[in-house]
C-alpha cells in the first residue's frame, strides 16, 4: 500500500481549496478529492468582502469580476436607502467556478494533487492515520479536512459541526447582458416572506438570489423574480435558476477531532442574516491550514485552537447576527424602518459586508428597538 498524505482534503471548493493551498505552501503532501469533475458551478451570489485578501500570500484579484463600491437597500424594490462602503476595494463580486478554480490552480501550483471524480464515502480512522473510502479507491492520510458543502455527510457521524443543521432555502439566478450599475450591490428585504433578495453586478451580467431564512418557505422565489428582473433592467423569464438548501449559522459547535477539521459550508458558518458565506469558508480554511500544520509537528491542542478560534474569530458575531435575524425576518417591515432606514443602519451594514465590523457591535441596539417596538 501506498504512503500515506499528509492532509487529504475533501472537497475542492473556496474552503477546501484555500485550505490545500495554505499547506501546499508550507511543503506538505497535499491531495484534494474532489467528488465530481472540476470546476464545478455552484449556486451562490458571489459577494465577498475584499477583507480577505490579508488571509493570502497570493494576490486574489485575478479571481475578481466587479468591485463593489455602494450597496442599496429597498422595501419591495421602493423606499431606497444607499450606502457607500468605507475602502478602496470593500467588497468583491466573484463567480464561484472562477474563484474555486483560481484557488486550485494555486495549490497545484504549489504542490498539492487534486483527484476529481473521487468521492470519498467513508472516513475509517485506524493505526493512528485516516481512510478515506470511495468507489475510486482508498487513500491514507495523516489528517483529513472535511470541505463537502452544505450537502456534507462525513461530519456529523464523527461528533463534528451541526447534527441537525439548519438550513436556508435558497434560488440562484445567473444573468448575462447588460448591468445598469455595475458598481452597486442590491438588497432588497420587502418581497421574500421571512427572507431577502439581491442582485450583485458582475462582469457581463448580474447574479441575483432568494433567500428564505426562517422555515423553508422559497417556494415563492418565481413571484419574486417576476418583479425583481424588470426591477434591474432584465426580462422577467430570464438566467439560469438553481436552487439550493444552504447550511447557517445556528451556534457554536465542534469542528475537530482526532487529525480532522471541518470548514466552510460543512461547517454551518454561512452568515444567518445576510447569508455570506465565501468571507468565513476561506476564513475557515486558513485557519485550519494553520492548525493542522502545528498538529502535524506535534501541537496536540492545534486542532482545538482552530474550533475555538472559529468561534472567536467569526461564531460571536454570528451569535448576534441569528439574534437580529430571529427578530428582524419575523417583523420585516419594522425591522426595514428601523433597522435600515436609522441614518447609521445602512453603513453599519456597509462596515459589515466589507469586514470592518461585526454583528456584535450593533445587535444590542437593533434588537431592543425590535422588541420594544413589536412591544
Amino acid at each position: 500500500m501506498s504512503s500515506p498524505v499528509d492532509v487529504a482534503v475533501v472537497g475542492g471548493g473556496a474552503a477546501g481549496a484555500s485550505c490545500a493551498v495554505q499547506l501546499a505552501l508550507q511543503g506538505l503532501a497535499v491531495v484534494v478529492l474532489e467528488q465530481g469533475p472540476v470546476p464545478r458551478g455552484k449556486a451562490c451570489g458571489g459577494g465577498m468582502a475584499a477583507s480577505v485578501q490579508r488571509l493570502f500570500a497570493f494576490d486574489l484579484s485575478p479571481a475578481v469580476d466587479q468591485v463593489i463600491r455602494r450597496v442599496r437597500f429597498t422595501w419591495c424594490l421602493e423606499d431606497p436607502v444607499t450606502a457607500e462602503l468605507p475602502g478602496d476595494a470593500p467588497f468583491w463580486i466573484v463567480q464561484r467556478a472562477r474563484l474555486d478554480a483560481y484557488l486550485l490552480e494555486q495549490a497545484s501550483a504549489a504542490g498539492a494533487e487534486l483527484r476529481p471524480d473521487w468521492p470519498v464515502t467513508a472516513l475509517v480512522r485506524q493505526a493512528g492515520l485516516w481512510e478515506l473510502q470511495g468507489p475510486a479507491g482508498t487513500l491514507r492520510s495523516r489528517a483529513v479536512v472535511i470541505a463537502t458543502g452544505s450537502a456534507d455527510t462525513l461530519a456529523a457521524p464523527l461528533g463534528l459541526a451541526a447534527e441537525r443543521p439548519r438550513f436556508a432555502d435558497t434560488l440562484a439566478v445567473e444573468v448575462d447582458g447588460p448591468v445598469l450599475e455595475p458598481d452597486t450591490a442590491r438588497f432588497d428585504f420587502g418581497l421574500v416572506h421571512h427572507g431577502f433578495c439581491w442582485g450583485f453586478p458582475r462582469q457581463g451580467g448580474t447574479s441575483i438570489g432568494v433567500g428564505t431564512f426562517i422555515g423553508r418557505e422559497a417556494a415563492d422565489a418565481d413571484a419574486v423574480l417576476q418583479q425583481l428582473l424588470p426591477d434591474l433592467g432584465l426580462d422577467a423569464a430570464a438566467g439560469i435558476r438553481r436552487r439550493s438548501a444552504l447550511r447557517i449559522w445556528d451556534g457554536h459547535q465542534r469542528l475537530h477531532g482526532d487529525g480532522v477539521v471541518v470548514v466552510g459550508d460543512a461547517a454551518s458558518l454561512c452568515d444567518p442574516f445576510l447569508a455570506e458565506g465565501i468571507r468565513p469558508a476561506l476564513l475557515s480554511g486558513c485557519l485550519a491550514a494553520e492548525a493542522l500544520q502545528r498538529w502535524l509537528v506535534g501541537d496536540a491542542q492545534a486542532l482545538a485552537g482552530y474550533s475555538q478560534a472559529m468561534r472567536q474569530r467569526w461564531g460571536e458575531s454570528m451569535a448576534w447576527g441569528k439574534r437580529i435575524a430571529q427578530v428582524f425576518y419575523r417583523v420585516p417591515r419594522i425591522g426595514y424602518q428601523l433597522g435600515i432606514k436609522r441614518p447609521t443602519a445602512p453603513q453599519r451594514i456597509a462596515q459589515i459586508l466589507s469586514g470592518e465590523m461585526g454583528y456584535g457591535d450593533i445587535a444590542q441596539r437593533v434588537i431592543k428597538r425590535l422588541l420594544f417596538q413589536r412591544g
